[in-house]
């Protein structure tokens, strides 16, 4: 699983920069989760802490009622959480038996802290994404 879970997160915008060294250290603080059907394992309104990513199964995302997205294996909810803790903005439920792959900001942030260059890294996936988002204005 842990060059499955490195490919996944190398998908992640957020580590699109991030060198097979990095996806690797990163790797080392996932926890997989196993969350069953119906079970909301992100909630609306709550302080965003992690990055979740979908090994395995497929959730809904859901904001006042209604569907905004489905999620399965390669997908990924929450990854600005690990550098802005604002309130989720909408919820995550478990469509069927879903694992997920949670990696918390307080690892993260100390990997940031930690590996040379990982920051410029990270930042260079954040310019090349607002560039994107601005083009498509």
């Amino acid at each position: 699983m842990s060059d499955d879970l490195r490919k996944i997160l190398g998908r992640v915008p957020l580590f699109a920069a991030c060198t097979a060294s990095d996806l690797r250290l990163l790797a080392r603080h996932v926890t997989l989760v196993e969350v069953a059907e119906g079970t909301e394992f992100i909630r609306k309104g709550e302080e965003a802490d992690a990055v979740y990513v979908v090994l395995r199964g497929r959730a809904e995302v859901i904001s006042d009622e209604r569907r905004l997205d489905v999620i399965g294996p390669g997908d990924h909810v929450g990854e600005l959480a690990l550098l802005d803790p604002a309130p989720r903005d909408a919820t995550v439920r478990a469509l069927e038996p879903v694992v997920v792959g949670v990696l918390p900001a307080a690892p993260f942030r100390a990997l940031v802290r930690e590996t040379d260059g990982l920051a410029e890294r990270l930042l260079a996936a954040l310019a090349r994404r607002l560039r994107a988002a601005d083009l498509a204005r």
